[in-house]
């Protein structure tokens, strides 16, 4: 996990600061027993799930921490996590969780001289909250000959792939580990748990023919092909990888791994990115250490950002912010210091890095700052070894929060607390309305223009010259008939009586007179307004004396359909 104590002081140059968004912490767990990670199941936003060191893990869930432990494996460590480094170290849920209900553990056995990590798959039981301590499976065990460097980060990568991170097992890597592509220490590993039929925990999960690798290696891994290499290999050339992750927005790798005497460092890999040689033990950061590391297949790549000793201790790899409740952080890679208790952040678009700023004022870290986790909201939490766990949250209340529920709209979205039909952001029962005819779903029920009110009825007026009307609003167009009066006064029936369609559904609001009537003969005019949702009822105007404005619209309807 930690390994030396080193200083830290920030190189600066060429970086322009930002001013920071107003932040602060909430804290949200104390009394815990040397917390070191805070992680979430897939889609579940009522929880959080607590990693201790001592071997426990324990759910938050409505604002306070259950007493029963969700997975408690201290008995199965050998007490090994008595040592700064081992213990019960990581936590990964399957993608499919809410479905199998598989995760993943890594945690050390052996004592505290010597240990080695292990992961194991576990399922939970018929209590959401509780695992099934009996349903442990070894997935993978590696053999470490030195004390130092187990790392402990898994995550199930974007492309649904499983990542692991191990450290390179000792102070200057005496064996050269972690340029050795024959040994999987120091490096970050791709591993397929699923198999060729993407379920886990069952027969085509395990094709390697050793009891201590129970698992597929992915066909499209960089080194398959090279002599002697380890196939699950994925990135090499780490020495002590503590806290990794991927950015849930764009697939890219954070690493934050931890320096020997000279930096400390942030490594990066664009999303699919693979066989990088991050350096050592050739390199500490950008810095020569002046060992040999053999024969690497590459060139090193430089760190995207790196710090000296002056100020702090050992690299914390933390998060890019991706959730809903900060409006002005996404896009932030938040990280620490372990020993120093400082928090810091930068945003980093290839190859540029920016707003590098320190938020320890604001965000108070403290001593054994040992890991960074986040919720299913993406929102960035942090764990103190001293047994408390604390929530970033915006200093003062961040909107919209239309609903007046204490969380901002896109949280409500994104939790399914309200529905955004329309995906403009807005919650729908913040917006929705009765539906018009504009071409828009304003009622929010994923149709356009399906329920629109039938258009008002025009007044129509009628001169020598024409017939004009009234606009109505809502109106797509107005339908317009003639006929003959003396037929209407003879049938009193409209559809008898009207003869002509002058208008069908046009979007004028006048009309010239067609023809002028015969001596002895006078004709009557109706006009209706018609939108999506309907027709709305036919007014009449002079020299007709039909009185009924509703009893025409069926006769109406017939001349202009």
């Amino acid at each position: 996990m930690i390994a030396r104590a080193l200083a830290l002081s920030f190189l600066m140059v060429g970086v322009c600061l930002a001013v920071e968004p107003p932040l602060t912490t909430q804290i949200i767990a104390t009394g815990l027993t040397k917390p070191l990670l805070v992680t979430h199941a897939p889609g579940d936003f009522a929880r959080i799930f607590i990693v201790e060191q001592n071997g426990k893990i324990k759910i938050r869930k409505n604002g306070a921490v259950l007493p029963t432990p969700f997975l408690d494996v201290q008995a199965l460590m050998g007490g090994s996590e008595a040592y700064l480094e081992y213990g019960l170290l990581g936590l990964a849920f399957h993608p499919g969780y809410a479905q199998n209900g598989i995760f993943y553990i890594m945690y050390t056995v052996g004592n505290s001289n010597l240990a080695d990590p292990v992961i194991y798959r576990y399922h939970v039981s018929a209590d959401p909250d509780v695992a099934d301590p009996a349903s442990a499976s070894l997935i993978l065990r590696i053999g470490y000959t030195q004390k130092q460097h187990r790392s402990g980060w898994m995550e199930f990568g974007p492309d649904g792939y499983f990542y692991v991170a191990t450290g390179d097992g000792g102070e200057n890597d005496p064996s050269n580990a972690a340029a050795d592509l024959t040994v999987l220490k120091g490096k970050i590993l791709r591993l397929d748990v699923d198999g060729e039929d993407d379920v886990p925990g069952n027969g085509d999960d395990d094709t390697i023919l050793d009891g201590n690798r129970n698992y597929t290696i992915p066909s499209g891994n960089p080194f398959l092909d090279v002599p002697g290499a380890m196939g699950e290999i994925w990135h090499y050339g780490l020495r002590n990888p503590w806290r990794d992750s991927f950015d849930t927005a764009t697939g890219n790798l954070y690493i934050g791994d931890v320096g020997q005497s000279q930096r400390e460092e942030v490594s990066f890999a664009s999303a699919g990115q693979k066989g990088i040689f991050y350096g050592w033990r050739c390199v500490e950061g950008t810095r020569p250490t002046g060992l040999t590391c053999g024969s690497p297949l590459t060139f090193p790549v430089a760190p995207i950002y790196e710090y000296d000793h002056t100020v702090g201790i050992s690299i914390t790899g933390g998060y890019v912010y991706r959730g809903c409740a900060i409006p002005e952080l996404p896009g932030t890679y938040v990280f620490g210091d372990w020993s120093a208790g400082k928090i810091f952040s930068f945003r980093y678009s290839p190859p540029a890095l920016s707003e590098l700023q320190e938020r320890t004022a604001t965000l108070g870290g403290g001593g054994g700052l040992t890991s960074f986790g986040t919720d299913a909201y993406g929102e960035i939490y942090y764990t103190r070894g001293a047994g408390e766990v604390r929530k970033i949250v915006p200093l003062t209340a961040q909107g919209p929060d239309c609903n007046g529920n204490g969380k901002r709209d896109a949280c409500d979205i994104l939790d399914g607390t309200s529905v955004d039909t329309n995906q403009n952001g807005i919650p729908d029962t913040c917006e929705c309305l009765p539906e018009v005819c504009d071409g828009f779903d304003n009622d929010c029920n994923g149709t356009i223009d399906d329920a629109a009110a039938p258009a008002g009825s025009p007044v129509l007026a009628v001169s020598g010259s024409g017939l004009s009307w009234t606009a109505q609003g809502t109106a797509t167009g107005y339908d317009v008939v003639r006929g003959e009066l003396g037929a209407l006064r003879a049938s009193g029936d409209f559809s008898v009586a009207v003869d002509q369609c002058l208008f069908d559904d046009a979007a004028a609001t006048s009309v010239a007179t067609p023809e002028v009537p015969e001596e002895g003969d006078a004709f009557f005019f109706l006009v209706r307004a018609v939108n999506c949702g309907g027709e709305g009822t036919y007014d009449s105007g002079a020299p007709s004396q039909a009185a009924s404005r509703d009893m025409g619209v069926n006769g109406a309807a017939a001349a202009c359909p």
